[in-house]
């Protein structure tokens, strides 16, 4: 997301433009910190986290269709993006799930 990022308007560099690029990072750090938990539970938290991160940036590519910011092709294309983002995560979070329940027993 961060090349539409750069294409927002100079005014909301620090503001949605930072967002977007926060909301992105946190979403590959939180599943890096959970990875490095090396417990399910806490990877599954920390994947949940990324999963919200994720929700986050849906949100803001909504404002930036709103705003005009972006065109709506660029917003498919990019939520499009999110969206597979949010899928592989949710696969993640079945699997530490299952994983988990397999130690269990």
């Amino acid at each position: 997301m961060s090349a539409p990022a750069k294409e927002l308007p100079a005014k909301e560099k620090f503001q949605l433009t930072s967002q977007v690029i926060r909301a992105s990072r946190s979403a590959t750090a939180n599943l890096a910190e959970g990875y490095g938990r090396y417990q399910y539970p806490d990877m599954t938290r920390f994947a949940r986290q990324a999963r919200g991160s994720l929700y986050e940036l849906l949100d803001h590519l909504t404002v930036a269709l709103d705003e005009g910011y972006i065109t709506k092709s660029r917003f498919e294309e990019e939520t499009a993006h999110v969206s597979r983002a949010i899928q592989v995560v949710n696969g993640f979070i079945r699997y530490l799930r299952n994983r988990q329940k397999e130690k269990e027993v």
